[in-house]
């Protein structure tokens, strides 16, 4: 039954994944929805274009993105072989720099004269900034006041690319503020702007799009494992936050029943302290978050909850739609680890392998860390690496006092 739900194109004409996905947004934006969705599934058919980005991803990415045995960990960890898809190794560091090209190209193709775009431990902003610099467009980045404390690095890297960068003080102060308030900008003229979503959310056709520009980290893997070992791993797994990195590993390896897909949430300080974690899929419901249906966290109000994650890259109240679709056809696990095993897993690869990974990865890492001591050791897990951690790496030495 399950792979009967997985032949149907995905999303349908409407932009929903099962009940999920859709447009929910006001009349005077759904026309420029309308807009981008065509002009997308124009320029994705033209070969011009897939060769310019088949290029920039060579030449620029630095794609492919290699496979590597995490030997010593897996020696010390005495069970599952764990392999990492290196995402961090990619031009500016994470898997975003993957989406970033594609929808600043579909910018330029379409005539915009800004790009805006929110951010949460700036790795997209960093990566949109990249890209528009290349291609020659003004770039507006909105991000949380405490993440731009939390992760320096790469408010300054932004700087140095020529970004404006915009302040959110607001409520939290963090991700889901700074698309509220990079939706607002985008609302101002969307004729003229271009809202470059960053994670496989928001309404149609970005969920499909962003998925679409990323699916080439799970294409490369699932080639890459084949050839390296004349087989698929047993388990796949990638950090979820909205989402966008899991879906690129994941998409390749979904008509693969034998393959066991996790996506690993933030558990923050604990799933039973609300607003302490940023679980979605483990505590949330159906609802309505950012001009799509997903699983979102509530408060007693209905309004999307306060969250908490050390990552700042995962601190989102919602998940992207097609995510929230495998997770009820279960197609995907879904589970999470704590800020504590994140942390954990962030100093244990960073001494055992000399991979220092971004603390939205380090989630990932924990969970294959927590399983592969409870798997034979002729047993694989592929872990999506998405990030590396420079980003963090002042936080987690102030912060564990190193």
């Amino acid at each position: 039954m399950t792979q009967d739900l997985l032949s149907t194109p995905m999303p349908d004409a409407n932009g929903y994944f099962g009940p999920y996905g859709g447009q929910l947004v006001p009349p005077e934006l759904k026309q420029a929805m309308d807009d981008i969705d065509k002009a997308y599934e124009e320029i994705r058919q033209r070969e011009d274009f897939q060769q310019e980005l088949a290029i920039l991803f060579a030449d620029y990415v630095g794609r492919p993105s290699p496979i590597f045995h995490a030997k010593r960990l897996s020696e010390k960890l005495g069970g599952a072989q764990i392999h990492l898809k290196r995402e961090d190794l990619n031009h500016t560091g994470a898997h975003k720099i993957n989406h970033c090209l594609g929808e600043a190209l579909l910018a330029k193709f379409m005539g915009k004269k800004k790009v805006i775009a929110e951010t949460g431990a700036g790795q997209h902003g960093v990566a949109l900034a990249t890209a528009c610099a290349l291609v020659g467009i003004p770039c507006e980045i909105h991000m949380g006041q405490v993440d731009i404390e939390k992760e320096h690095p790469n408010v300054t890297k932004m700087r140095i690319l020529g970004c404006k960068l915009v302040p959110v003080t607001r409520g939290a102060a963090t991700l889901k503020e700074a698309v509220d308030s990079a939706f607002e900008e985008y609302l101002k003229n969307p004729t003229d702007y271009i809202y470059a979503i960053g994670s496989v959310v928001g309404p149609h056709p970005f969920p499909k799009m962003v998925r679409d520009f990323q699916s080439i980290i799970g294409n490369e893997a699932r080639e890459q494992f084949l050839a390296k070992y004349n087989r698929l791993p047993d388990h796949v797994a990638a950090c979820v936050g909205g989402g966008s990195n899991a879906m690129g590993m994941f998409t390749a390896f979904l008509g693969d029943e034998s393959v066991h897909l996790v996506g690993v949430e933030p558990a923050g300080e604990g799933l039973d302290k609300v607003g302490r974690h940023a679980a979605t899929m483990s505590v949330g419901k159906p609802g309505e978050l950012h001009g799509m249906a997903c699983y979102v966290l509530e408060d007693e109000q209905g309004n999307p909850s306060a969250v908490h994650s050390i990552a700042s890259g995962l601190d989102y109240p919602g998940v992207g739609p097609q995510h929230s679709f495998l997770k009820d056809i279960g197609r995907v696990d879904y589970q999470s680890a704590t800020d504590q095993e994140c942390l954990d897993a962030f100093m244990t690869l960073s001494r055992t392998e000399g991979i220092i990974p971004a603390l939205e990865s380090a989630h990932a890492v924990a969970w294959a860390m927590r399983e592969a001591a409870k798997l034979p050791k002729d047993s694989h897990i592929l872990v999506n690496l998405s990030g590396r951690g420079d980003k963090d790496a002042d936080y987690v030495a102030q912060k564990l006092g190193l």
